[in-house]
């Protein structure tokens, strides 16, 4: 089974020039995890992910050893969501994407996602962006193919 067999080509991306509020309506209302962040001319420059933006609403390690005072209040800490709606993609986005050809074997994606603790790739033909892979549909496509569920 190969990549572009069981690839979801229904790609949700993130635009360059989002804001976390932005990313967090798209994530929740298209009922994702993660997308890919493209530049204004649609190529990939990076992937977001919901442990991005969890990630972003806690501390920087150098700030909470600084000021730890300021982080031992929990409720005013998700307050600091008004503060980081604004903030742009490219903040708190994976820059850093591993990509996958769509004709590669879907188990190799797999293996990566594993390796690399991810749970999704970018699926990219001659430059250009054309679908997601997911451990979500590997598994499935696995499941249904030798198991005829």
């Amino acid at each position: 089974m190969k990549v572009r067999d069981i690839m979801d080509t229904e790609i949700h991306a993130v635009p360059l020039d989002a804001s976390y509020e932005d990313v967090a309506r798209l994530l929740y209302t298209k009922d994702v995890s993660g997308a890919p962040v493209v530049d204004s001319e649609g190529r990939l420059v990076g992937t977001v992910s919901e442990k991005d933006l969890f990630r972003i609403m806690y501390p920087f390690y150098k700030s909470y050893y600084e000021h730890p005072e300021s982080y031992t209040d929990y409720e005013e800490r998700e307050n600091k969501i008004d503060e980081i709606r604004s903030h742009p993609v490219q903040m708190f986005m994976t820059k850093d994407v591993f990509t996958i050809d769509p004709d590669a074997p879907a188990m190799r994606a797999g293996a990566v996602m594993l390796a690399r603790n991810i749970n999704r790739i970018p699926v990219v033909e001659n430059g250009v962006l054309i679908g997601m892979i997911s451990r979500k549909l590997i598994y499935r496509k696995i499941l249904e193919y030798h198991f005829e569920v």
